[in-house]
């Protein structure tokens, strides 16, 4: 039955972020004049319908997306009203709407979450005494607005520095505000050899998740995989993330072996890993990743920070994925989002209705805002290929004809289909193994 549940809500929730995208084009359309054949609800064959000012509007059978579907949009003749006869600021204004209108949606799922729970505001919750951070002048209190010049408004954006650019040895530079004054310092990591296996999990998981497991580690070595769950290290059970640093900090990793039971998609499997010797290097402070309430002027600010912060995670999770440190197999497509989704939903369930709805809501916040990033993309057949055909227009001064456009996005979609089928197969796989 929970299954069930899981991939409703994920339906919902992508029906949702391709609705307001295709919303975005149709009302700009409307706008600059452009003739809007059909506005649908949904997918496939038609229930039922109305026409309203030259435009069917239809509810169509599946309930999940919907389309915008505009007078000669695809075709390359001319006529009064159709989309190829307006200028082509008007046209490209049509196209990023629909990315632009999820970004809106992302503003505004923020304002509830952050209006109910409030912000991780990116101050020192605590420094070590002693430490080359401490030693540089950094104190507990100090508000921190850019890491490593990165601007920074709350801890998670720290955090996807350190993910992005993990500390290497290389100086650490630190912009922070302190009694109003701006100060910015620079100092060494603090460095230590120790063994570990190489995981990433959040303390506060309801259930030990690891979160990341970089290659090369132990724990990979290991055939450990993120999004495993950790219940069961040398005999003793792990059931959440506190568990899990409990254990590790009262049973420091040396050169024995360790064994440890991972469950993967509900079955249980048992790994010997044998921790690696590795230098760690330390920024020397924490930050803070609570959440406190915000003023009504606040709650919109940092509602607005929290689209930039999930639009810099995925761009950042492009560049990494170009450069080689995120591996293909880490990437998810539809079934491995409805597979987050439904472990997400089944993993806060039992915390009560509020935190399930909100973490539903993150989850729609950050999918949205992948929508509105990816389909800007300058590749072919999607919003951000059509705009950069238009700016090709704009500099060459004439149109592109519509068979070489027509053939462009052909080929592109082509690409993206087999592109799909490797994610589908890839989810597939992972959640099989």
């Amino acid at each position: 039955m929970s299954n069930i549940i899981s991939i409703i809500i994920a339906l919902i929730i992508f029906s949702v972020l391709v609705l307001i995208h295709e919303f975005g084009h149709f009302i700009v359309a409307k706008k600059n004049g452009i003739v809007v054949n059909e506005f649908s609800i949904g997918m496939g064959p038609r229930i039922c319908s109305f026409e309203k000012g030259g435009t069917k509007y239809s509810i169509k059978c599946l309930p999940f997306g919907g389309s915008c579907a505009m007078l000669g949009e695809d075709e390359d003749t001319v006529v009064e009203g159709s989309f190829n006869s307006k200028s082509v600021w008007a046209r490209m204004a049509v196209v990023f709407a629909g990315p632009f209108f999820n970004f809106i949606l992302a503003f505004l799922l923020a304002l509830i979450v952050i209006g109910y729970n409030g912000v991780d505001i990116s101050y020192v919750s605590k420094v070590t005494e002693g430490s080359n951070a401490y030693e540089a002048g950094l104190r507990q209190g100090d508000r921190i607005t850019k890491y490593n010049g990165a601007t920074v408004s709350v801890g998670r954006e720290i955090y996807l520095e350190d993910y992005v650019s993990p500390l290497d040895g290389s100086d650490i530079s630190v912009t922070f505000v302190r009694d109003g004054k701006k100060q910015t310092i620079s100092y060494a990591p603090d460095s230590e050899e120790r063994y570990i296996v190489g995981i990433s999990y959040y303390e506060t998981d309801p259930k030990a998740t690891i979160s990341s497991v970089p290659e090369g580690s132990a724990m990979d070595q290991a055939g450990v995989v993120a999004g495993d769950e950790v219940v069961e290290i040398n005999g003793t059970k792990i059931s959440t993330g506190k568990d899990l640093k409990e254990y590790i900090d009262a049973h420091p990793f040396g050169k024995e072996e360790i064994n440890i039971t991972v469950k993967r998609n509900n079955k249980e499997k048992k790994v010997v890993v044998v921790p690696q010797m590795t230098k760690l290097y330390s920024s020397g402070f924490v930050y803070n990743l609570a959440r406190d309430k915000q003023s009504v002027g606040g709650v919109l600010k940092y509602s607005l920070v929290e689209v930039r912060y999930e639009i810099n995670t995925v761009l950042k999770s492009l560049k990494m994925l170009v450069t080689g440190k995120v591996s293909a197999n880490e990437v998810s497509g539809p079934v491995g989002i409805v597979n987050v989704i439904g472990d997400t939903y089944n993993q806060t369930k039992s915390e009560g209705f509020m935190v399930t709805l909100f973490t539903m809501i993150n989850m729609a916040i950050m999918l949205s805002a992948n929508l509105g990033v990816m389909n800007l993309l300058p590749i072919p057949a999607l919003d951000g290929g059509r705009l950069f055909l238009y700016i090709v227009e704009l500099i060459i001064r004439r149109p592109i004809p519509k068979d070489k456009e027509g053939m462009i996005h052909f080929i592109g979609f082509i690409l993206l289909m087999v592109l799909m089928v490797f994610l589908i197969f890839n989810d597939i796989r992972k959640i099989i193994l």
